[in-house]
């Protein structure tokens, strides 16, 4: 009797959750009918406010895509215009140097002093120098320095008691560097035990 009772009431509730199925009790199918209806229209609303967040996101996207993009190609045309013009001001502080060069060469043809003509070459090699040490370029020191290979080339090697192993006896060909790169590594006379 107890499992009759059970498959009754598992029919019955079958049929109470059917929104399809026939209901002696005209009013509470008017009622579900109409609790339908308001989750209907609920579900529709969810439905219209999902699709217009759906459609902000997106909007959202293509505009970021679209900066993203415009952003790529402004740094691909400065990149471009740094190459092209980077040297320039480097450029407009050498012209001046290549002037007082030009200059000194007029003044000393007719000169007879040596010193002089040394005055000038000083003096123009003072202002080259200090032009490219605004823009950064260093010489790498080796007076008393120990052999590093990142910014020596060692093209001696000189037995001595003078010095200690592994340090720079002179230089032969001076080094330079800009900031940590090294643009040409000094040619050096390494001291080695004997």
């Amino acid at each position: 009797m107890g499992n009759e009772d059970k498959e009754i009431n598992t029919e019955e509730l079958k049929l109470e959750n059917n929104p399809f199925a026939m209901n002696e009790n005209v009013d509470e199918s008017d009622k579900s009918l109409s609790d339908n209806h308001s989750v209907d229209g609920d579900l529709a609303e969810e439905i219209s406010s999902l699709k217009n967040e759906l459609e902000k996101v997106n909007n959202q996207y293509i505009r970021l895509a679209a900066d993203f993009d415009n952003y790529r190609k402004r740094q691909l045309q400065e990149r471009e215009s740094l190459l092209k013009y980077g040297a320039e001001e480097t450029l407009k502080k050498m012209i001046e140097a290549l002037d007082n060069i030009e200059r000194a060469q007029k003044s000393v043809e007719n000169v007879d002093d040596v010193n002089t003509v040394k005055e000038s070459y000083n003096l123009v090699f003072k202002q080259i120098f200090d032009v490219l040490g605004k823009i950064g370029l260093e010489v790498i020191d080796t007076k008393d320095m120990e052999f590093d290979p990142n910014l020596h080339e060692a093209v001696m090697q000189t037995p001595t008691a003078e010095y200690p192993e592994n340090v720079i006896i002179s230089e032969l060909q001076k080094g330079y560097k800009l900031g940590d790169k090294v643009l040409r590594p000094s040619l050096v006379n390494v001291a080695v035990s004997e």
